[in-house]
């Protein structure tokens, strides 16, 4: 293993903030959830959604490290994405674009050595047509909608293709798919009730590897495995399952640098609106990050720092978030020195991803994918086997 960055550097000494992204970690996760579901009598296989660059971390790092952790089959939402990280894997690994065609680009999709999700009968028409052109059957995979009312084939609509024998033309189905509404609330009523619609849907389909479960739906049973689960947010280090302990291992740590400290007399404001007024003599801590880092807004006044060194000390966020800075109350570290240059953790070991999202009233998920490109980035590598 090679590790790079995993402490603010001197490069990362040109931006506000650093991101580390633990490879690793990633791996880990993958492994561990690939073991739960080969515990199906070893019939279920574990693919990975890398949608929206893997969730913020660069898909172009992330996909070859989860090949070479085993995974065979990856997701993306466009086929931009898709494109984009083609050659990043091998070229007999499926990327499956989960938006389908664009209308009149179905030709380039298969150019570029994807496979399509057909959502909607438009896309079905598309896709049989280019098959027809090119004289062969394509590959692709058929998404039904079994009660999301997001994507996918409605009940009406593959009841009506059953009946005619020349719906599929053309079409090689290699991945019959569906996605549940609520598999981070277990007990769910719809979480069933998806289940049985799924199978019962998916009977009207041609012959085909079948997948419902995400990263959640993982944690809901065997009997929502099938044939492949596409896990995404738990490969990243989100806790799969709200409310309970997390078995993923943390991947980011995301930390900020100081530019100035002050000190402030009671009844001085901070930052924009005049949002936090000290009430006692207060140590401040100017941070250069923002929310033109991905770094919310609405964590004003509620989110939390770190500093490494003195973990128990929990360092409130005052004022508002700034575009290019924020607040911290660093007066309970008493006289420990906090100079310029000083990194402290907005997430990190001692402040979880869940964490900082709840603060900023918000979801890991959102809060992972919109830390933007201004962060120095650095990576703790898997060596390559």
């Amino acid at each position: 293993m090679r590790r790079r960055g995993a402490e603010m550097d001197v490069a990362a000494q040109w931006a506000g903030g650093a991101l580390t992204i633990d490879l690793s970690a990633i791996a880990a996760n993958y492994r561990l959830l690939s073991g739960i579901v080969a515990r199906n009598g070893a019939k279920t296989v574990c693919g990975a959604a890398i949608k929206a660059d893997a969730y913020g971390l660069g898909a172009d790092r992330v996909a070859p490290v989860l090949e070479r952790a085993g995974c065979r089959h990856f997701f993306v939402a466009h086929l931009s994405e898709g494109a984009s990280i083609r050659d990043t894997i091998s070229r007999d690994i499926p990327v499956f674009v989960l938006h389908g065609p664009p209308p009149g680009t179905s030709g380039d999709l298969l150019e570029a050595g994807l496979t399509p999700v057909l959502n909607s009968p438009e896309q079905l028409e598309e896709w049989r047509a280019l098959a027809a052109r090119r004289g062969k059957a394509l590959p692709a995979a058929i998404q039904l909608d079994s009660g999301m009312a997001r994507f996918g084939l409605t009940a009406e609509t593959l009841e009506a293709l059953a009946d005619d024998s020349d719906s599929y033309a053309g079409i090689d189905p290699v991945l019959v798919m569906s996605h549940l509404a609520c598999a981070d609330v277990p007990g769910h009523p719809a979480n069933r009730d998806q289940l049985v619609a799924f199978r019962r849907l998916s009977a009207l389909l041609p012959r085909a590897p079948r997948s419902l479960a995400a990263s959640s739906g993982i944690f809901l049973g065997s009997d929502w495995y099938f044939d492949l689960v596409r896990p995404g947010a738990a490969l990243y280090g989100i806790n799969p399952c709200p409310g309970r302990p997390g078995p993923m291992r943390p991947v980011v740590r995301l930390q900020a640098r100081v530019i100035q400290t002050r000190s402030i007399p009671e009844g001085q404001s901070v930052g924009y609106g005049a949002l936090f007024t000290a009430s006692r003599p207060t140590r401040v801590a100017l941070l250069g990050i923002g929310y033109g880092d991905g770094f919310h807004r609405s964590a004003s006044s509620r989110g939390r720092a770190v500093l490494p060194s003195h973990p128990d000390v929990r360092l409130p966020i005052i004022g508002r978030v700034s575009m290019d800075s924020l607040a911290v109350d660093i007066t309970d570290l008493g006289d420990i020195p906090v100079p310029p240059g000083t990194a402290l953790d907005l997430i990190g070991p001692h402040n979880t991803l869940e964490e900082a999202a709840e603060a900023a009233g918000t979801i890991g998920y959102e809060l992972l994918t919109d830390l933007g490109g201004r962060y120095h980035r650095s990576y703790i590598d898997v060596a390559a086997d």
